[in-house]
C-alpha cells in the first residue's frame, strides 16, 4: 500500500536524519524547530555526544518493552532486569522529549509534523547480544522478539510525543544502517572465525512490513524507512574483503526492492550510493506514489557543502534521464547523506542551509 499523491505537500522538502552535535537538548530543538519551519519537517535530535544511551543502539533500546538492555564491553546486551545503563536510556530520551515540548511550548510553535527515529529491527538484532556473548540477530527467535518488543514500544512513545506537540503528525523513521551485512551473511561472529548466517528476504519483508502496520496503529501518519549503511570501509580490508564487500552490494540492492514493497510510505537513501538500476527502482516507486527522501548534501567535518547548483544536478540528470514528470519531485524530502553528530555546529546548520537552498530551487524548476 503506497500513500496517494496527495500524501505530499505541494514541493520539495526538507528533514535531517535525526543526529545532531553536542550535549545541548534545548539548542538541538531550537535549531530543529527554527530551521525546518513547515512546510519541512523538523526532528526529534539525538545527541550521540551525550555517552551511553544516548547512541543509537541505547535511545531504541530504551523503548523496547521487557527486553532490558546494559552494556558490556563488547557493546549492548540483553539482560534479566534493567540496570543503570537502561534507565540512562529511558531518562535521555525523556528529556528530549520533554525539552523538545518545552521550546516548542515557549516559542508558540508548535509543528504541524514531527519525525522521530528508531533503529529497525534487524539493524537493532545485529548490534545488541544475547546472554552468552553473539548478536541476536542470529536467532530467528530473538530477532522476532525485538521486532515484536520495538512494536509494542511504540505506543507509549507515541503518547508521549502526542503531549509534547499536541496536534502533529508524527513521522517514523526506521535506520537500518546494517541491512546489507544482515542480507549477506557477511556480519562475524563474536569470535571472528565465521560470519552469521543471512538473514531470508521473505523474513526481512514480513517484519518491515508488520512494524510499518503497528507504527500507523500506534498513531504514526507515516513511516519511512532509511537505508544509508554504516561506514564499512574500515572493515572491507582482512582477506575476502573484496567479496564480502561485492555480496553487500548486491544485498543493500535487493533491501531496496524489498523495502518498495513493504507498504512504507517513503525510503531515504543516500544519492551518491544510487546507479542507473537503482534509479530504475525508485523511478517506479515514485510514479506509484512513495516519497523518496534523497540523501543529497554531503556531511563531511572541515569542509563546505557543494553550491545547491551542483547539487541540483545530482537529483536532475537521473530525473531527466528517466523521463520522470516535473510534478513529482513534490514527494521529495532532500537531507543530508548522512547523521550530523561528528560536524560541528556551525557545519551541521550550514548542512541543513544547503538543503533548504537545494529545496528552494528544485522547487523552481519543478513551476517553471
Amino acid at each position: 500500500m503506497s500513500p496517494s499523491a496527495n500524501a505530499f505537500p505541494e514541493q520539495v522538502t526538507v528533514t535531517a536524519l535525526g543526529t545532531w552535535p553536542g550535549i545541548d537538548p534545548e539548542e538541538a530543538a531550537k535549531v530543529s524547530l527554527g530551521l525546518l519551519s513547515s512546510p519541512h519537517l523538523p526532528a526529534l535530535a539525538q545527541l550521540p555526544a551525550r555517552g551511553v544511551g544516548s547512541d543509537a543502539v541505547g535511545r531504541t533500546a530504551s523503548l523496547l518493552q521487557e527486553l532490558p538492555v546494559d552494556v558490556q564491553p563488547y557493546g549492548w546486551r540483553f539482560v534479566d532486569r534493567p540496570g543503570h545503563d537502561h534507565r540512562r536510556a529511558v531518562s535521555a530520551l525523556s528529556t528530549d522529549v520533554n525539552v523538545l515540548a518545552d521550546v516548542a511550548g515557549a516559542g508558540d510553535i508548535i509543528p504541524p509534523a514531527l519525525k522521530v527515529q528508531v533503529m529497525g529491527p534487524i539493524s537493532l538484532a545485529a548490534a545488541i547480544h544475547l546472554h552468552y556473548g553473539e548478536r541476536a540477530v542470529r536467532d530467528y527467535g530473538a530477532r522476532r522478539d525485538i521486532a515484536q518488543s520495538l512494536a509494542a514500544g511504540l505506543v507509549p512513545h507515541t503518547e508521549k510525543l502526542r503531549e509534547a506537540v499536541p496536534g502533529a503528525q508524527l513521522v517514523l523513521q526506521i535506520d537500518e544502517p546494517e541491512i546489507a551485512p544482515a542480507l549477506a551473511g557477511t556480519i562475524p561472529t563474536a569470535s571472528g572465525y565465521r560470519t552469521l548466517r543471512a538473514i531470508p528476504a521473505s523474513e526481512l519483508r514480513q517484519t518491515w512490513s508488520t512494524l510499518a502496520t503497528a507504527a500507523r496503529e500506534a498513531g504514526f501518519a507515516q513511516v519511512a524507512i532509511n537505508l544509508t549503511p554504516t561506514d564499512t570501509a574500515a572493515e572491507h580490508t582482512a582477506p575476502g574483503a573484496e567479496e564480502a564487500k561485492a555480496a553487500e552490494t548486491t544485498a543493500w540492492r535487493k533491501a531496496l526492492e524489498i523495502a518498495l514493497e513493504s507498504g512504507l510510505d517513503a525510503v531515504a537513501l543516500p544519492l551518491h550510493l544510487l546507479d542507473t538500476g537503482h534509479w530504475e527502482q525508485l523511478a517506479g516507486a515514485l510514479e506509484s506514489g512513495l516519497g523518496v527522501w534523497a540523501g543529497t548534501v554531503p556531511t563531511l567535518a572541515g569542509r563546505v557543502p557543494p553550491s545547491y547548483s551542483v547539487l541540483e544536478e545530482k537529483i536532475m540528470r537521473p530525473w531527466r534521464g528517466l523521463g520522470l514528470d516535473l510534478p513529482l519531485l513534490k514527494q521529495l524530502r532532500i537531507t543530508p547523506d548522512a547523521g550530523l553528530a561528528h560536524l560541528s555546529p556551525q557545519e551541521a546548520r550550514t548542512v541543513l542551509n544547503r538543503a533548504l537552498e537545494l529545496a528552494e530551487r528544485l522547487n523552481e524548476v519543478r513551476y517553471a
